[in-house]
């Protein structure tokens, strides 16, 4: 996930805001700080060697609790998780890192029912602050 340190500048249909992510703990995590609408929310994310898999955990201020792992598919990375939706019946949410470039990149929030077909429900523009 080296592509996604340093600081970013957002935006997304009807707002704006600010990614601080920096590599911590003798850059064996990654730490996110993420502003932006009133929301606040930060992330770790650390690479499980034994599991050949990256696991991402996310905290923000409504309380907000969610897990994720994933890793490259093809020149995309893909976080993924799955919970019970509020009708009882499981979900599927997903971020996706693509269209990464050395000072821009796209991120997707999407939701499945099965997996298989997938729902648009956040996309965010990325470009690096220039330092």
């Amino acid at each position: 996930m080296d592509f996604w340190v340093g600081t970013w500048d957002l935006t997304w249909e009807g707002g704006e805001g600010t990614n601080v992510v920096e590599r911590k703990l003798g850059d064996c995590v990654i730490q996110e700080n993420f502003t932006g609408g009133g929301f606040q929310g930060m992330s770790v994310s650390t690479y499980n060697v034994r599991k050949k898999h990256w696991e991402q955990t996310w905290v923000d201020n409504t309380g907000g609790y969610l897990d994720f792992t994933g890793g490259m598919v093809d020149d995309r990375m893909i976080l993924s998780r799955e919970s019970m939706g509020k009708d009882g019946q499981p979900i599927r949410h997903r971020m996706v890192f693509y269209d990464i470039q050395d000072d821009s990149l796209k991120w997707d929030w999407e939701s499945s029912p099965d997996g298989d077909e997938w729902t648009l429900l956040w996309r965010i523009n990325y470009e690096r602050r220039a330092e």
